[in-house]
């Protein structure tokens, strides 16, 4: 088990981070300086990640999309995240080296049991948990079907073969063609 409280993680170079991100130095050095406020050790685990994350959606339940993120950001599944987690090295794909990694990181989270798909059941589980992240203060009210509605809408634009499933592929050629 990982003893958080004594392991002390130094950072990447700024250079590597500056080169990786689309932040200035000066903004670097205030979400490192935050992040060390919140996690001295410049770990954190998975309970600390979802009091974070419960404090900027207090009015809603953050910790099952919280659970959903840190589990996309903990690749190694070590239990931990450091700083520079949170800008993950892109991961372009081989056979269209222009993608965004950005499509490839949110298609990853949606995928949650990581077999390469995203399904129905999968995007439902997403969807409520983002819903839950607001609480029942919106306006106007949400009712119990709209988890369920923008899954069908997501299907009905993602779905190319209508299979049931929707692959990367699938995700990276709406979301270009969503962006052009």
């Amino acid at each position: 088990k990982l003893e958080l409280c004594t392991v002390r993680h130094q950072p990447e170079a700024l250079e590597r981070l500056l080169a990786r991100t689309k932040f200035s130095k000066q903004e670097l050095q205030a979400l490192y300086r935050g992040f060390k406020n919140e996690c001295p050790s410049g770990l954190v685990d998975e309970e600390t990640f979802k009091l974070i994350y419960s404090q900027f959606f207090p009015q809603g339940d953050a910790s099952t999309y919280a659970s959903f993120v840190f589990d996309a950001f903990d690749a190694d599944g070590n239990g931990a995240l450091c700083f520079q987690v949170s800008f993950p090295v892109p991961r372009l794909c081989q056979e269209k080296p222009a993608c965004c990694w950005s499509c490839r990181w949110t298609f990853d989270l949606y995928d949650l049991n990581k077999d390469g798909c995203i399904t129905k059941e999968e995007m439902l589980e997403m969807m409520k948990s983002i819903y839950s992240l607001m609480g029942r203060c919106t306006h106007p009210p949400l009712r119990d079907s709209t988890p369920a509605e923008h899954v069908d809408l997501f299907f009905q634009k993602m779905d190319r073969n209508g299979d049931g499933v929707v692959t990367f592929e699938e995700f990276l050629d709406t979301c270009q063609k969503v962006k052009n």
